[in-house]
């Protein structure tokens, strides 16, 4: 067996289900889980009707780099989305079957395997990928802890340089998971300054940047390198899906972007290990691209709904509306002395509400856990299910407090 593969961690949701294996919940209430970060609004009809009329692809075998059409597509929503200027979408774009399966997979591609100091670069909190993408290269993951005095950005100015000098790859998440916090223009012209120095590419996940409260939309990797001179966008790739912003999770629909020298290889590789999408599911995914609409609506609908809950919390925990994503990040040490952990579980046990404790999307770095006291909601169901939910923590919370 692959010994690499003793290095992973159970994933937050499997500790999630140790921690409540011996619980039995309130049956007065109605079980509600926050946990999940899966979307539950409907997916649009438009998308259904698009997948059936196109059922007969189900009988070809798909092409790994994706149909001219859906490449075409996607170039072109990235070219309005985010003032880009003509991208080349049979060099410059690469449909995947969901943004995870292409995040894990990138490591495989950009880290040499007989190189026994490389480093794999992290966020912390995370999206546990990112972890077990570094393990399984034959990498090591470092982390770098995000700074509530930087709107939770990763704070790397602590990096030792001979840290910058192993690093073969560097992950992050921008709107972020769990934080909703997005990298501005001067984080990302940081970012670009250290790997021209010492030469790791930037794996960009952007699979939230469609759901945002303010007025302007989250700034983009490639948006940022182009308004920085970056042209070609020289080791940087971008990561994106319908799941989130289009409410298919189902159909595993995403794409990667930018560096063309480095997509031609990643292009190789997955032409061994990737799974082609579906004939179908890529109609249906061009249908998605072309429309802005259905975006539109989808993300109204976390406007209203976010602008109702996070002021219930706020009377019981210390909770901001974020920058972006439909996750809340919230302290509970403010008001009650319980852990991130106990605070999950005394929940669930008492009030039927499932929450993910912070620690468990962490890990202990630089003498701290950064997800420590902090919980994760999602707000992924309608609206009077996410009311319900905040309406019960604060009765928990003030029970606790009596």
């Amino acid at each position: 067996m692959n010994p690499l593969l003793d290095q992973l961690q159970p994933y937050p949701f499997e500790k999630l289900r140790m921690l409540f294996a011996d619980v039995t919940p309130n049956v007065a209430y109605k079980p509600i889980s926050l946990g999940i970060g899966e979307p539950k609004h409907p997916t649009p009809a438009f998308i259904r009707q698009a997948l059936a009329d196109n059922l007969d692809g189900l009988a070809s075998y798909p092409n790994t780099a994706g149909s001219d059409g859906l490449r075409k597509a996607i170039a072109g929503w990235l070219e309005r989305r985010y003032q880009l200027p003509a991208l080349d979408s049979a060099t410059q774009i690469l449909p995947v079957s969901g943004s995870r399966e292409a995040l894990f997979a990138l490591a495989q591609t950009v880290v040499d395997p007989s190189d026994r100091d490389a480093l794999v670069m992290c966020p912390n909190p995370f999206y546990q990928i990112y972890e077990g993408a570094a393990y399984l290269s034959g990498a090591q993951p470092y982390f770098v802890n995000s700074d509530a005095n930087r709107n939770f950005a990763p704070d790397y100015s602590n990096v030792p340089e001979a840290i910058w000098a192993r690093v073969k790859l560097l992950y992050l998440c921008s709107p972020g998971n769990p934080t909703g916090a997005v990298l501005n223009l001067d984080d990302w012209k940081e970012l670009f300054a250290l790997s021209d120095r010492y030469g790791f590419v930037i794996a960009a996940d952007e699979c939230y940047s469609e759901i945002y409260f303010k007025t302007e939309a989250p700034l983009g990797s490639l948006e940022a390198a182009h308004r920085l001179g970056r042209h070609n966008y020289p080791r940087l790739i971008t990561f994106s899906s319908l799941s989130k912003r289009s409410n298919v999770p189902g159909m595993r629909s995403g794409f990667v972007a930018g560096d063309a020298s480095i997509l031609k290889k990643f292009l190789l590789y997955r032409t061994y290990h990737g799974a082609a999408m579906s004939p179908s599911v890529q109609s249906a995914s061009i249908a998605a691209w072309n429309d802005e609409t259905h975006v539109a609506e989808n993300r109204a609908k976390y406007i209203a709904k976010f602008q109702q809950v996070t002021p219930i919390l706020q009377e019981v925990l210390e909770v901001s509306l974020p920058d972006a994503g439909f996750y809340l990040w919230a302290k509970v040490d403010k008001y009650t002395t319980l852990s991130d952990v106990d605070f999950a579980k005394r929940l669930y046990a008492e009030y039927n509400v499932t929450v993910l404790p912070g620690s468990y999307l962490a890990r202990d770095a630089h003498g701290t856990n950064p997800g420590q006291s902090r919980i994760r909601m999602a707000l992924v169901a309608e609206v009077e299910e996410c009311l319900e939910a905040a309406q019960r923590i604060v009765k928990f919370v003030r029970g606790l407090q009596t």
